[in-house]
């Protein structure tokens, strides 16, 4: 009987009274107080040190084309040797045109052909009165027109075109709804206009690469196709033969007439008005809440020590 007295005795004093946990945060308020007002007042002036980033985005519609052309089975190993695409949904190079739009080789060409080195890799904001990029001079130098930034071997002063590849991926974004199908594709940037201006020219150069693609691939097909032809004389084969050349024939006249050739724009891309980014409200309360919890928390460790 004594012993369950004393296990019950150690148990309500190991237990802690709510009365008494309230308590000891309430002689420490001032405490509590004056830290979080300091994580709230830090967390204003980081927020506000943050530039607006602004995103533009377009939703674009893949062109699918079906093919109705059926050949039998051993003259189907002949088309599929030629590149000829032997039908079905197989028009559809949505997923195709998503992945090369992502890849380093693409994207790469984009930059040097656009020169989106400095705006990828030296801007830090943007004025809006006369709709100019604010350029880190730790990273170039504007008047002479240099890259000044300091970097480790292998990097260079001037960024490659790898390294500016990095840096456009975290600006741009591509995916496509499973239920509908569509693709929207935005970039972030701090410059309004050159996101707008960059989503733009995005769809217009995968329309392009992928035009070129097809081209390429039908007029070897097509050169391979003529080739069989001057080899046989037998009629089935030739009037097969002749088939595949003008479905091929007809992927060169699509190619060379249709200027949304695997992305039809639904909804272009537009100069956007409102910041995308930072959410400042939600970082000053995060911050607060940070505070608020941090402290109460050394306010609580302090008592309980100095009451043991």
């Amino acid at each position: 009987m004594t012993e369950q007295v004393i296990q019950q005795q150690q148990t309500a004093d190991d237990e802690i009274d709510l009365r008494e946990l309230l308590s000891a945060i309430w002689q420490g308020k001032w405490i509590i107080i004056a830290v979080t007002f300091v994580f709230a007042v830090v967390a204003v002036f980081y927020a506000l040190s943050l530039p607006n980033i602004y995103k533009s985005d377009v939703l674009l519609a893949p062109v699918s084309e079906i093919s109705g052309l059926k050949i039998p089975g051993q003259l189907g190993g002949l088309a599929a040797l030629a590149g000829v695409n032997l039908g079905g949904a197989g028009g559809d190079k949505t997923g195709l045109a998503i992945e090369i739009l992502k890849s380093r080789e693409f994207i790469g060409r984009f930059i040097e052909k656009h020169d989106l080195f400095i705006p990828i890799m030296a801007a830090k904001g943007w004025n809006r009165s006369d709709n100019s990029l604010v350029i880190d001079p730790d990273i170039y130098n504007e008047t002479n027109q240099q890259w000044v930034r300091d970097v480790k071997p292998p990097f260079q002063p001037k960024p490659s075109v790898l390294e500016t590849h990095e840096g456009f991926l975290k600006l741009f974004a591509v995916s496509q709804d499973k239920t509908s199908g569509m693709v929207n594709l935005s970039v972030e940037h701090y410059s309004p206009y050159l996101a707008q201006q960059w989503a733009s020219w995005l769809v217009q150069a995968i329309n392009n690469e992928m035009r070129q693609r097809e081209l390429s691939e039908a007029k070897s097909s097509m050169a391979y196709l003529t080739e069989q032809i001057n080899q046989t004389n037998i009629a089935d084969v030739r009037a097969m033969l002749f088939a595949l050349i003008e479905e091929q024939t007809k992927t060169v006249m699509l190619a060379n007439v249709r200027e949304e050739y695997v992305f039809k724009t639904v909804d272009p891309a537009v100069v956007a008005e409102r910041k995308a980014k930072p959410a400042r409200a939600l970082i000053v309360v995060l911050a607060f809440m940070l505070g608020s919890l941090l402290s109460m928390m050394f306010v609580l460790v302090r008592y309980f020590s100095g009451k043991k």
